[in-house]
């Protein structure tokens, strides 16, 4: 059966491939991807046919990959983070739904290390309690949708991933998300863009500073991950942060449960 990879590249450069994700780019003949990301993985693409496209153009990328694939080539659609988080899993499978292409083409998903957890990673142990991860584009999805379950999700005491919380023109979602902020108690925030790439930054501040800065915060971009701690996380002595599981809530330090 002919092959397509939907191969996740990582939160950034080259540093977050898989070996799994390695390996299915040296077995394909193909390789269709954003430019952005073609570029970061020219080391690993030398020597295979190529197609690239820009931004906005995420359905014909996902249409030429399956017709190199129904071509009888082993192709892969490059994905940046996961495929499953706000990637290309879901528009390839649903395409290949509507093509009734299930019968020609094995389509298999890569996992890949997302922002959010590449991020967390960076600054202690911030996610160790329940997280919800939400995109504030509203491109795709009704900003009502968006505002309700970014209220909700501050409502249940989420920790919370926000994705791509604004553009230069789309600022409106990114105002109602701080508005939403402003209604709980003050948050650590995490903000990190570029996670991953060589001009990685990530800053360690409060709801009160997000809010207060607006939306011209100089941080927040859309290549901006931001993460909203929940009411149990904490600063540490190391300047990092921390969300306790609640071990040492249960246990005392010998393993002994608490009286």
């Amino acid at each position: 059966m002919n092959k397509l990879y939907i191969l996740s590249s990582g939160a950034g450069g080259t540093q977050y491939l898989t070996i799994e994700a390695i390996e299915a780019l040296k077995e394909c003949e193909v390789v269709v991807s954003y430019t952005k990301y073609a570029k970061e993985l020219q080391e690993f693409i030398e020597n295979k046919e190529l197609y690239t496209s820009g931004m906005t153009h995420e359905i014909q990328r996902c249409q030429e990959a399956i017709n190199y694939a129904k071509s009888g080539k082993t192709t892969a659609i490059i994905s940046n983070g996961d495929v499953n988080v706000f990637g290309m899993a879901t528009l390839v499978v649903e395409l290949i739904e509507e093509q009734n292409l299930w019968d020609s083409i094995e389509v298999v998903s890569i996992a890949g290390v997302t922002s959010f957890l590449a991020a967390a990673s960076r600054v202690g142990a911030p996610i160790s309690q329940d997280f919800a991860i939400i995109s504030l584009s509203d491109r795709l999805t009704d900003i009502n949708i968006i505002d309700k379950r970014v209220k909700n999700s501050l409502e249940a005491d989420f920790i919370i991933g926000i994705y791509n919380p604004k553009s230069k023109t789309r600022t409106q979602p990114y105002i109602n998300f701080l508005n939403a902020l402003n209604e709980v108690e003050d948050k650590i925030i995490i903000i990190a863009s570029n996670v991953g790439r060589e001009k990685e930054d990530i800053t360690i501040t409060t709801s009160e500073d997000l809010i207060t800065q607006g939306v011209d915060h100089p941080k927040v971009t859309m290549s901006t991950l931001i993460i909203v701690c929940n009411s149990n996380s904490k600063l540490l002595l190391n300047n990092k942060v921390l969300t306790p599981r609640g071990y040492l809530n249960k246990y005392e330090l010998s393993g002994a449960i608490k009286q």
